[in-house]
């Protein structure tokens, strides 16, 4: 290929690829300013200032989509932009938990900030590739410094551990989808989504099927759904709470934007199994979180209540392929998907973020136990965890009730109203223990041995303050919020 051409195929791709040149500089500047003496300081407005730089680059690219860039590898439409402010939206949130969370490993944060700024740079390609090889590398750029990341407290074996154990079930999921991409080129002959649309009676074959099956295990394994669910409350618990934050949101959106991205291309057939598991992977979340007494492993069950439900969604866009209604479910799948996460990363970064403020006062606070009375005594605190947990379950009012409206009538629209009533009764179930953990801190009475949480977090009261306010928002003027990405 000649330089002209080059130039040409990049040029033309500018303002898909602005996101990830905003964060690939920042990256460069974190490095720079790492080893430079003097420069050291300047390293945390680095950080906020790349993600902003991306998040403004990817309003303009919902504005004036792109389309296919990069030799019909990657698409640059309104959809990438829009779970791209997503991912960086669940970035800064954990970048501004992060700040003053961690002890000994304090000296460390210029590692940390270069790790954390590379996973949405894989959150992007993941939600964008139109390739498999495309989504590999984007699958390895979020992977690897969440492996390193989640290991990051290095004086702690809870800490390690959950990075050696994610490591390993990663690379089990990573071997997955290499073994089904293998598998799917040598049946259609293309790693291009396109393409694979096209040869779609080659994916209906033995050979192509069982590919297809192997790289939705990979992709479900990330998203945590069930079966591949279990690594996720171990992994969130022994990981730094801001990093839980990212992998819940952000890991989250990006394998289910790439599972969009698949849905017109898998067989109809498909749809109902998939619903199936993820009614079942929904039923298995909030059971799961009804005995637990850490309030991180009890939001890891809960985000995987919440990855069936998102299933759901997926399921019926599948499940409309090649009828006439494709295009309007895949539509409504869209704005579910979107609407939903959003809400979430809102709803579970707060409360993430609330349990992160806690910690500061001493590692036991991710107990419930030591959030009993806390209403007495933190009110600010205790009413923020109380409208993240509402929102989590769905109440009217809250970002989170329009997500699970819009989820469920998706999925009728779809024919699927069995597993929808299903979906709708199991998540009844969750009510139980977000209940649960409002009545110990509003009800219960607080030990009055038991020091008061300190309150000089200047940074996480108004991250905390922003995304209650944003929950609001999107339960009570959506339109006003939403209006720009749909």
């Amino acid at each position: 290929m000649s330089f002209e051409s080059l130039q040409d195929l990049y040029l033309g791709a500018g303002p898909a690829l602005a996101p990830l040149l905003w964060l690939t500089g920042g990256l460069l500047a974190v490095l720079i300013a790492e080893i430079t003496p003097g420069l050291t300081r300047l390293r945390p407005a680095v950080v906020p200032a790349a993600l902003l730089g991306a998040a403004w680059s990817a309003g303009q690219l919902i504005a004036e989509p792109s389309g296919l860039v990069l030799g019909g590898t990657f698409m640059g439409d309104s959809q990438t932009g829009a779970f791209t402010l997503i991912f960086l939206g669940a970035t800064l949130l954990a970048w501004g938990q992060a700040r003053h969370y961690y002890g000994q490993e304090e000296p460390f944060l210029g590692e940390h900030d270069a790790l954390l700024i590379t996973a949405p740079i894989g959150m992007i390609l993941m939600a964008g590739a139109q390739d498999l090889i495309v989504f590999f590398i984007g699958l390895e750029l979020l992977s690897i410094p969440l492996y390193c990341l989640a290991a990051f407290r290095r004086t702690r074996d809870d800490s390690v551990e959950a990075g050696l154990r994610y490591f390993i079930l990663g690379a089990f999921g990573v071997t997955l989808f290499l073994m089904g991409a293998g598998l799917v080129y040598t049946t259609a002959g293309t790693l291009n989504i396109e393409g694979l649309g096209d040869a779609l009676v080659a994916l209906t074959t033995p050979l192509g099927s069982v590919g297809m099956a192997l790289i939705l295990a990979s992709l479900l394994f990330k998203a945590g759904v069930a079966p591949f669910h279990l690594w996720v409350p171990d992994v969130y618990q022994g990981s730094p709470t801001p990093i839980t934050t990212l992998m819940a949101t952000g890991t989250k959106a990006a394998a289910f934007a790439f599972l969009l991205r698949l849905a017109p291309i898998l067989p109809s057939e498909a749809g109902l199994p998939l619903g199936i598991i993820g009614v079942a992977t929904l039923a298995l979340g909030n059971l799961g979180a009804l005995v637990q007494t850490d309030l991180k492993r009890l939001l890891a069950w809960s985000g995987i209540a919440h990855a069936g439900l998102l299933l759901l969604v997926i399921s019926a866009a599948v499940s409309a392929a090649g009828t006439n209604q494709q295009a309007e479910i895949l539509n409504a799948a869209t704005s579910a998907l979107l609407l939903y996460l959003l809400a979430y990363a809102f709803a579970a970064g707060g409360a993430l973020g609330l349990v992160a403020w806690m910690e500061a006062d001493g590692e036991d606070h991710t107990q419930l136990s030591r959030w009993q009375g806390l209403g007495s005594v933190r009110p600010g605190v205790a009413a923020g965890m109380t409208l993240f947990l509402l929102s989590l379950g769905g109440i009217p009012a809250t970002g989170g009730f329009l997500g699970k409206w819009l989820a469920f009538s998706t999925a009728v629209r779809a024919d699927m109203l069995p597993l929808a009533v299903l979906g709708a009764l199991t998540s009844v179930i969750a009510l139980g223990y977000y209940l649960r953990v409002i009545i110990t801190m509003w009800m219960k009475p607080r030990p009055e041995s038991w020091a008061i949480p300190s309150m000089n977090r200047p940074l996480a009261a108004f991250l905390a303050g922003f995304c209650a306010a944003m929950v609001l928002a999107l339960g009570l003027i959506p339109g006003f919020v939403l209006g720009p990405l749909f």
